[in-house]
């Protein structure tokens, strides 16, 4: 098994993780390398997907590398990138779906489930806080899983990665709306040690980012 380090490109070997209650898969799809991830509860088998972005059947197999179900499907935002592969998954596993309400009728498939900021997500042994990020999208959401042994496992989406926030230039996005929210429900929120898995590239910490946020604001991107 491949040493997990974060670093996927289409085409690679998926990655895992593999914590106390929860291992996490990575895989890179698409000409755009969207990153999916595959949860699964250690315990009872459960299993969430994390944006379906393209290339269903390379997702189909992530999903086979676990237990072979799919329960939940979470897309953390509405851009197309992200959905390729949604009605394609939902039609062969049948999860239950999920997305920020503000997302959910701008998405192929109308989510199950409307996510607010303080909702959670729960499979197996595994919690998943919500936490809305506004600005990329209007319904952009984060996931958070508090590890009992460990520090918090941190799915952003398109709304933080290594070096910054997510895309605001368009018309409809906000990069005050993105910075405060991911200044004050992110790093107010979680410690240094919170591992950040992005929608596209490698992976961070909030301790690699934290130093660079007044930067991010005074450059406005």
């Amino acid at each position: 098994m491949t040493a997990y380090d974060g670093d996927v490109s289409p085409g690679d070997a998926t990655q895992t993780r593999e914590l106390e209650r929860l291992v996490i898969r990575k895989v890179a799809v698409s000409e755009m390398s969207n990153n999916a991830y595959l949860l699964t509860c250690r315990a009872t088998g459960e299993q969430l997907l994390v944006d379906a972005a393209d290339d269903a059947a390379r997702l189909a197999a992530l999903v086979r590398e676990g237990s072979g179900s799919l329960d939940h499907l979470v897309t953390t935002h509405q851009h197309w990138d992200h959905v390729r592969a949604l009605a394609a998954l939902v039609d062969a596993f049948h999860p239950r779906t999920y997305a920020g309400a503000d997302d959910a009728d701008a998405l192929p498939v109308r989510p199950d489930v409307r996510l607010r900021q303080g909702d959670t997500i729960a499979f197996g042994e595994v919690r998943l806080d919500v936490v809305h990020l506004r600005g990329h999208t209007p319904g952009s959401v984060a996931l958070a899983y508090d590890d009992p042994a460990g520090s918090t496992h941190l799915f952003t989406g398109d709304s933080l990665f290594p070096g910054g926030i997510g895309n605001t230039k368009n018309e409809g996005q906000s990069f005050d709306s993105l910075i405060e929210d991911v200044t004050t429900r992110v790093f107010d929120v979680y410690d240094d040690a919170t591992w950040v898995y992005p929608g596209h590239g490698g992976d961070t910490t909030l301790g690699a980012e934290r130093p660079h946020l007044a930067e991010w604001r005074d450059r406005g991107w």
